[in-house]
């Protein structure tokens, strides 16, 4: 206490001369070696819907973050600027302020923000693209709210995450170029200029877990902190267990 009697408040840590993108890099990674064990937790209540999932997801890394990555806190629904909110973030955990690059971030100002999407996502035709893009009069792509500025307007690295429930993987990476090309050649359109250029790249995919991971590079749109975008894209096949599981019948009926 000091001498009025009041309790004194822990003195933050600012943490300073981090690497712009490592700690970063070391979150994205955090998160894709969380996936499986996310997925497969026997806790976990079996869900479909977008929004259950993202909380889900987030009371368990944030949870697991407490002992393996103390150095960062998760958040669910990251409020942003006109009424948006992203689907979950990342930050320093209290009192350990930490200037990224020539930015400091605390645990009101984060460092990574995440979007996450269904593949497919719900029946609607609508909604057939949006991880991509929610169309021409639709702001509701994952990719698109990000060049927009929508999302993570003051970041160049931000995450996404899709929830595989139906094909593999490897379907939508070809899949969700597929689309990038189309709206790039003006078959499909929406508000967004796009180039060939970003089309998801260096796709690494493992069968046996069910997680693959990629990247892609974007123009950005509006006044935002730069021109240029980095997303990475970590995808968990949330139909990994049932497609085990019927193996192991068709085996033990065989």
């Amino acid at each position: 206490m000091d001498k009025s009697g009041a309790l004194e408040q822990p003195i933050g840590r600012i943490t300073s001369g981090i690497q712009t993108g490592t700690l970063i890099l070391k979150t994205i990674d955090f998160v894709q070696q969380h996936l499986s064990a996310w997925r497969d937790d026997p806790d976990r209540p079996e869900k479909l819907s977008e929004p259950s999932l993202n909380q889900q997801l987030v009371k368990f890394l944030d949870s697991r973050a407490r002992n393996d990555f103390p150095m960062v806190r998760f958040d669910h629904e990251e409020q942003e600027p006109k009424r948006r909110s992203v689907d979950f973030s990342a930050s320093p955990s209290p009192f350990e302020a930490m200037v990224i690059g020539e930015r400091l971030h605390t645990i009101y100002d984060p460092f990574l923000v995440f979007e996450c999407k269904r593949l497919p996502p719900p029946p609607s035709k609508d909604r057939e693209i949006e991880y991509v893009t929610g169309g021409k009069n639709n702001k509701s792509g994952g990719i698109q709210r990000f060049k927009l500025g929508l999302h993570g307007a003051k970041l160049n690295m931000v995450g996404m995450i899709g929830y595989v429930q139906e094909r593999s993987t490897g379907d939508w990476y070809r899949q969700i170029n597929s689309w990038i090309s189309e709206l790039a050649s003006g078959v499909r359109e929406d508000c967004c200029m796009w180039k060939d250029s970003e089309q998801l790249q260096e796709f690494n995919g493992d069968e046996r877990s069910g997680i693959a991971n990629c990247r892609s590079v974007h123009d950005r749109i509006g006044y935002v902190s730069s021109s240029e975008l980095i997303i990475h894209h970590l995808w968990v096949a949330m139909n990994l267990k049932k497609t085990q599981k019927n193996s192991v019948i068709n085996k033990a009926g065989k």
